[in-house]
């Protein structure tokens, strides 16, 4: 059905409006990617700093071995969004955690999640969190969020002995040539490695320290948890908003593709009203540059 120049026109302006939102979108997309990619560098940098106090501290203790026992309570940490325009980024990682629970042979899982939309994508897998946690909303609400998740950890634990509690974290990560990897990263029972005396030290100064050792130990576990949460934090605001860069380019080049179909109707229909209008104009020369018949009426006998 052929559409009017009214119809075609209000038709392309809409579709105009529709590219300056999808523009707009996705430029917030990139700027607000930035101050998240470099909290995740800088985490980053801290935790190496507090992975070499756990080497200084088992060289200088001599190596801590750690119990290895099966926990009796898993506690899964899911990091996802509270917005839309994402794609399937929950979805992907909700499978990703249905999955590694179902893998689990401990008695009690309890899961926390951060985000509403990520809450409806964990519902559809049968899975109920016990707590929903707002996202940051810039990236200095990272800090409060791992706070209150190393808190709520505190509580989990009930001063239970490390090796009786499981914590894992749920995310997604960057991954290679512009990729997106789900993630799951276990946080307790701590890795032995972490505590395993190197054979050689690599520097003349040797490591020491003055405070009392468990007092030592209990600092630099917790400051491991803050920097893992921390980090899980960061790399799921990143790739939140790399998901909807992408998803917003896809949209911009879908509507610009539209918006040209668009102006090419438009121009036809215009060269069409102009070629009538033009048609009608000539038919009405030709018409008056005819010479009149004269009619002879017939006289009576």
């Amino acid at each position: 059905m052929a559409q009017t120049l009214e119809t075609l026109t209000r038709h392309s302006d809409t579709l105009t409006s529709i590219r300056g939102i999808v523009h707009t979108m996705k430029t917030l997309s990139a700027i607000n990617a930035a101050p998240y990619e470099h909290a995740a560098r800088s985490i980053e940098a801290y935790h190496q700093t507090i992975l070499q106090g756990f080497a200084a501290f088992a060289y200088r203790t001599g190596g801590i071995n750690l119990r290895q026992e099966n926990a009796v309570e898993h506690l899964v940490i899911v990091f996802g969004s509270d917005h839309g325009l994402c794609g399937n980024y929950n979805e992907v990682l909700a499978e990703v955690v249905q999955q590694h629970c179902q893998s689990q042979t401990i008695g009690k899982q309890r899961l926390l999640c951060i985000g509403a939309q990520m809450n409806d994508a964990l519902d559809d897998q049968d899975l109920l969190p016990e707590a929903v946690l707002l996202p940051p909303a810039s990236a200095d609400g990272i800090g409060r969020l791992a706070g209150d998740i190393v808190t709520r950890i505190d509580r989990f634990s009930r001063g239970q002995p490390l090796h009786h509690l499981a914590v894992t974290l749920a995310f997604t990560q960057r991954g290679e040539h512009g990729t997106r990897e789900p993630t799951i990263q276990s946080l307790l029972p701590l890795a032995p490695s972490l505590l395993e005396r190197k054979t050689h030290w690599g520097s003349r100064s040797l490591p020491d320290y003055t405070m009392e050792a468990d007092a030592l130990l209990s600092s630099l576990i917790r400051s491991h948890i803050f920097a893992s949460v921390f980090r899980a934090s960061a790399e799921a605001m990143v790739t939140e908003n790399s998901a909807r860069l992408a998803l917003m380019q896809q949209a911009e080049q879908s509507v610009d593709e539209r918006i040209e179909v668009v102006e090419g109707e438009l121009r036809s229909v215009r060269q069409t009203e102009i070629t009538n209008e033009l048609m009608d104009v000539i038919i009405g020369f030709e018409a008056l540059k005819k010479p009149k018949k004269r009619v002879v009426s017939e006289q009576p006998q």
